[in-house]
């Protein structure tokens, strides 16, 4: 195995990661933001107010996209696994 192959691995590891995380990631900046914006302008500094509708959203997120997220995690280590013997010379 050389370095270059472990780049390889280690950037689609990185793009596997990023691509299964950013529609978790993004649904939950985004009502972040919007509850944020809503305290702002109704004035009320309640700590706690966040966190129900970032639970809400990403529960729902993931149970829209699990078998996405899970289907791209499981071709990336099926991909990983298949060139197994590769790795190993």
């Amino acid at each position: 195995m050389t370095v270059d192959d472990v780049k390889v691995i280690v950037s689609d590891a990185l793009f596997c990661v990023i691509k299964t995380a950013a529609p978790v990631l993004g649904i939950s900046l985004i009502v972040g933001l919007i509850v944020s914006i809503f305290q702002t302008i109704t004035s009320i500094q309640e700590q706690t107010l966040t966190f129900v509708p970032k639970f809400l959203s990403i529960f729902i997120v993931i149970m829209l996209l699990g078998h996405w997220m899970l289907g791209n995690m499981t071709e990336y280590m099926t991909g990983l696994w298949s060139d197994f013997a590769l790795y190993i010379r």
